[in-house]
C-alpha cells in the first residue's frame, strides 16, 4: 500500500472509469466499457508525478480490487500503470476527488429539491 499525500488525484471508479450503465451484479463483474477518456487520462494523471487512489465498494474484498485492475488492464492500462495505482474502498486525503455523484460545496448546502432530483450525467 502506498502513502497518499497532498499530490493524489482520488477517482470514483463506477461512473467515473467505469461507465457503469448496466445494473450492479457483484463485485467482480464489471460489465461495461470505460468512460471515454479514462484510461489515457490515468496514465496521464502517472506520468505527471500524481498518485492516483480509485475508491469503489467493489474494492472490499480482494476480489473486488482484482477485478477492477484486471478490467484497466483489459481496456489498456498497461500493467505497469495499474500496480501504481491505490484501490481502495475508504476515502483518503487527495488534492481532488472525481466522483460521478459528488457536489462541488463552496458554502451552502443543496437544497432538498435539488438531492431529491440529483442524477448523475450517465443517466441524465
Amino acid at each position: 500500500m502506498t502513502s497518499l499525500s497532498k499530490s493524489t488525484v482520488s477517482l470514483d471508479f463506477d461512473g467515473v472509469i467505469h461507465s457503469y450503465h448496466s445494473p450492479w451484479t457483484t463485485a467482480e463483474e464489471i460489465p461495461d466499457p470505460p468512460v471515454v477518456g479514462a484510461i489515457n487520462k490515468i496514465r496521464e494523471y502517472l506520468d505527471a508525478g500524481l498518485q492516483v487512489e480509485i475508491l469503489s465498494i467493489r474494492a472490499k474484498t480482494v476480489e473486488g480490487i482484482n477485478a477492477i485492475r484486471r478490467y484497466l488492464e483489459f481496456y489498456g492500462l498497461e500493467r505497469r500503470y495499474s500496480i501504481e495505482l491505490e484501490i481502495s474502498s475508504h476515502k483518503s486525503p487527495a488534492i481532488l476527488y472525481i466522483d460521478d455523484r459528488g457536489y462541488h460545496f463552496t458554502g451552502e448546502f443543496p437544497s432538498v429539491e435539488f438531492i431529491r432530483s440529483f442524477k448523475p450525467w450517465n443517466r441524465q
